[in-house]
């Protein structure tokens, strides 16, 4: 199987598994297949499957199918299991955020709560949502398990990718804990937004899914530590990106309403950077923007505040920095010695996540 087929093969696989438990979440009772329909529509519907492509590199760079006799099928069931993961982590943060829309439809907690308030349902319509919605997330992550568990892997494979799998799943709910506390606090620290985007984003999305493959692979250590090098800076530079569309992004490509980080207040690089050089070259704009972040929905407003960030010099010095964590990741990548198949790849996955967009 060629990297190009995998999304499409694991969006196969997840069908096949929900499908297969169809038959148990209808016994429990029609409400549950009702909410479980929309993690069904939200993980079939939805997502580029990096998470999986990254594990299968990682599992075809560390020599997985010349040195091991593991099943590839086995290794694709393991690597779709991520996007449970991914569900989990996407489902919750739209409620903390209170996002509206994600992938340009509505969130999981929104659609539930439209359908307590059409049906006439007593108590709160958005307690309901966010109740129903919080459920099927942590459905989402006991799936992960199961689906990991019994993908087919040997035990000795199983044994091997422990320490990838166990940290992936405490890093990436630390760093939302982690994010949201930087939030609260109104932290202007650098390194502790670094630290969010590091853990909430970059492990579980590239370096973790890289070293899971390689880990089943039973590839050397060096190739291991490449690996994750090179997910570290990649995953970094694309939160960075990501980062910069929550405030400049095109709503068509993002999904979401243009200025949402500023609307809900996130404490990002790009944000404390220009907190940074405005206190030093323009008080006055740091003080709108210490004023204006997470205290308005208005368009006119959010777009203001986007002016003054970008007056700053912030948005060019993230820029130098997605570019230099570019770089690094790429020569971390070169170190691995890998085929030439995986390489390619990688290099164009590490191009297009961190890549401008408008």
């Amino acid at each position: 199987m060629t990297l190009d087929q995998i999304p499409e093969a694991t969006t196969k696989l997840l069908a096949e598994f929900i499908h297969a438990r169809s038959e148990q979440v209808a016994a429990i009772g029609g409400p549950v297949a009702e909410a479980v329909s929309h993690l069904e529509s939200f993980i079939l519907n939805g997502g580029k499957r990096i998470r999986p492509l990254y594990a299968w590199a990682g599992f075809i760079g560390g020599g997985g199918l010349t040195n091991t006799d593991e099943d590839p099928l086995a290794m694709l069931r393991a690597a779709a299991s991520l996007e449970f993961i991914q569900a989990c982590a996407l489902i919750h943060d739209d409620i903390i955020d209170a996002s509206d829309t994600r992938r340009g439809s509505p969130t999981v907690h929104r659609s539930v709560e439209a359908r307590h308030r059409d049906a006439h349902w007593s108590g709160s319509s958005s307690h309901f949502g966010e109740s129903v919605a919080i459920l099927v997330g942590d459905l989402a992550l006991v799936w992960a398990e199961d689906m990991f568990q019994d993908s087919g892997l040997s035990s000795e494979a199983l044994a091997r990718a422990r320490e990838p799998w166990r940290a992936m799943r405490t890093e990436v709910i630390g760093g939302q804990l982690l994010d949201i506390a930087l939030e609260a606090a109104a932290s202007e620290d650098i390194s502790a937004a670094d630290s969010v985007n590091r853990f909430k984003t970059a492990a579980y999305t590239i370096e973790r899914p890289l070293h899971l493959g390689a880990a089943i692979a039973n590839a050397e250590a060096d190739t291991i530590s490449a690996f994750r090098g090179y997910g570290q800076d990649i995953g970094v530079a694309f939160q960075l990106r990501d980062d910069q569309l929550g405030v400049y992004g095109d709503p068509k490509l993002t999904g979401k309403p243009a200025g949402d980080d500023l609307r809900e207040g996130k404490r990002t690089v790009l944000l404390a950077t220009a907190l940074r050089l405005a206190d030093s070259s323009d008080p006055a704009a740091a003080a709108a923007l210490r004023s204006g972040i997470g205290s308005t929905a208005d368009p006119l407003e959010l777009s203001h505040l986007a002016d003054l960030i970008a007056g700053t010099g912030a948005v060019a010095e993230i820029e130098q920095r997605i570019e230099h964590l570019t770089e690094s990741g790429l020569s971390h990548l070169a170190t691995a010695h890998t085929s030439a198949e995986v390489t390619r790849t990688l290099t164009d996955l590490a191009i297009r996540a961190t890549a401008r967009r408008s």
